[in-house]
């Protein structure tokens, strides 16, 4: 017999060895507002159908659980996958990237002719007929090299690639009926867990909607992202020209001593992005109804700082003489801060920042005033002055960053005409295969957990307990206003996990096992070690990496 800790009941008790965790979970009762789909077995992602052999903590999860949804989505990729495989024999499926609500898939069938409505149709039954039927999910663990030889009969080309340049001993894979395919991490036990879904035309693809992580019951909202989408086609565009379309190419290609110019093209690239941006904002400077503030904003980590600092290189490349300051130096003081249901400080929320003297500052700006700004104080909690004046004259632009930058209710009485927005994002458009699309954020975790690191402000434990916060602050202060930026830029970069991985894995490695944050730098460490390491010594003074690496010729 073994000992089972449920940490949802806080109680023990015994089991046979070689108990399922679904068989596990009936041991236990507690309230289960949604299905269990994962657990995590000393804070470590399993699937329900992981065998215990040993006194184990547990701790079940739904899809409310960001591991939860991740194992649900995976799931929902294999499902669709095997309809795709099913309906379209011979065809090849996409899964590219997280958008509006879901999952953007491009299916090349083999007659070259794009997906209808009909076509989308014919899949949705097909993955409804495979729910309804509860067909299992079977996990296989081989050496990789048999893995390789299985897909290379399949003619899986992106797996073979991953898989050879994985550096693993041991891999699993998965069947689903007589499809086969390989997964980063676990899935549920069978079809019938996959209730809350849809597939729907989107572009020249599909869109598998997910359920929404607040009330899995119901499917994620749907917002249209015309903008988002084309950044991530832009970026996957340049990628399948370069021949980089999976991280299996990405190894191979730094296998074979490409890194360094694969580094200086990505470093081009963003550099291009910025030269047109910075002669857009001249060209409408210059316009009949001229541009003078320019307002730059994007989630945590996404390199906002580095791209001001860009961006006034260039705008002064362009004749025009940049200002700037930042929303966080008109917090409200301390004392004022808003707080969230627990009491703590919500210092995400709108009214952190004291808009209304943010808006005043800047009429009398544009007024031709000259003004001084305020600086706050993060230690003390109060915003002070410094003697730092600002006066807009001829050939000026000012540049505002912050997190609310593009909230239309921080400068209302500004003309819409004099606003140039811009958002930043990490959009990472390569995947790890063909149905293995990275989690967009993941660039801007390990970039926060490194920064924070580096400079000692937090622990990796600290930065990543943190994080959950973060994100559903973006979720309600940032992304929603991202679609109404003049432009956006992407400040991922094709190379960014390999590079990042020789900082990342020392960092995450020193998270004791006992800990609820091992679970994600156990994650973190599983995914950055697909990558080739690559050194960060031709990562140039200037590049958005060295905010975060360090070594920047920038000053913050």
């Amino acid at each position: 017999m073994l000992q089972i800790f449920c940490k949802n009941t806080r109680t023990t008790r015994n089991f046979p060895e070689g108990t399922s965790l679904l068989e596990a979970l009936s041991g236990f009762d507690f309230e289960k507002p949604y299905p269990i789909v994962s657990a995590k077995v000393n804070n470590v992602s399993q699937g329900l159908k992981f065998k215990l052999y040993q006194n184990r903590d547990v701790e079940f999860m739904d899809v409310r659980e960001s591991s939860g949804m991740r194992v649900y989505t995976r799931s929902l990729c294999f499902l669709l996958s095997k309809a795709c495989a099913d309906v379209f024999p011979g065809a090849r499926l996409y899964m590219e990237h997280p958008i509006s609500g879901g999952f953007y898939c491009n299916l090349r069938k083999q007659d070259g002719v794009e997906v209808s409505e009909k076509d989308i149709a014919a899949i949705k039954e097909r993955m409804q007929e495979i729910v309804a039927k509860d067909m299992i999910f079977h996990r296989f663990e081989v050496q990789t090299d048999e893995a390789i030889r299985i897909f290379k009969e399949r003619g899986y080309d992106d797996k073979v690639k991953l898989l050879a340049t994985s550096g693993q001993v041991y891999v699993d894979y998965y069947t689903l009926g007589n499809t086969t395919d390989y997964y980063y991490g676990r899935l549920v036990p069978s079809a019938g867990y996959l209730q809350v879904w849809d597939l729907v035309k989107y572009h020249e693809g599909l869109l598998l909607r997910i359920p929404d992580h607040h009330n899995p019951e119901v499917l994620a909202p749907f917002y249209d992202m015309p903008k988002t989408f084309s950044m991530f086609s832009e970026n996957l565009r340049w990628n399948i020209i370069m021949g980089l379309s999976n991280v299996g190419d990405v190894n191979n290609a730094c296998r074979k001593g490409n890194a360094s110019e694969l580094i200086q093209i990505a470093e081009a690239l963003q550099e291009k992005k910025i030269v047109q941006i910075a002669e857009e904002i001249e060209r409408r400077y210059n316009a009949e109804d001229p541009v003078r503030v320019v307002l730059i904003t994007g989630p945590s980590s996404s390199g906002k700082t580095t791209f001001c600092k860009r961006l006034s290189v260039q705008l002064k490349a362009c004749g025009l003489r940049p200002v700037s300051f930042s929303t966080d130096d008109y917090f409200v003081n301390r004392v004022d801060t808003p707080l969230l249901p627990d009491g703590s400080y919500d210092f995400d929320n709108f009214d952190t920042v004291d808009h209304d003297m943010l808006q005043r500052d800047v009429l009398s700006l544009l007024a031709g005033e000259e003004i001084e700004v305020p600086e706050y104080n993060f230690v003390t909690g109060m915003r002070e002055y410094n003697g730092k004046k600002l006066k807009l004259r001829k050939g000026t632009v000012l540049l505002i960053e912050g997190i609310h930058a593009l909230n239309a209710r921080l400068i209302p009485q500004v003309p819409a005409s004099s606003q140039f927005k811009i958002f930043i994002n990490t959009l990472t458009a390569a995947s790890l295969d063909n149905h293995n699309a990275i989690p967009t954020s993941d660039n801007r975790l390990l970039r926060r957990i490194i920064r924070d690191y580096n400079k000692g402000a937090f622990s990796p434990r600290e930065t990543i307990s943190q994080w959950p916060k973060v994100c559903e602050a973006e979720e309600k202060w940032i992304s929603p206003y991202q679609e109404d930026a003049d432009v956006m830029f992407n400040s991922a970069y094709l190379l960014e996990f390999a590079v990042l991985r020789n900082h990342a894995v020392p960092i995450l490695s020193g998270i004791p096992k006992n800990c609820p944050e091992y679970a994600e730098a156990h994650r973190l460490l599983k995914f950055i070690n697909y990558f080739v390491p690559v050194s960060d010594k031709e990562i140039p003074p200037t590049s958005l990496l060295r905010e975060f690496l360090g070594g920047s010729s920038f000053k913050y």
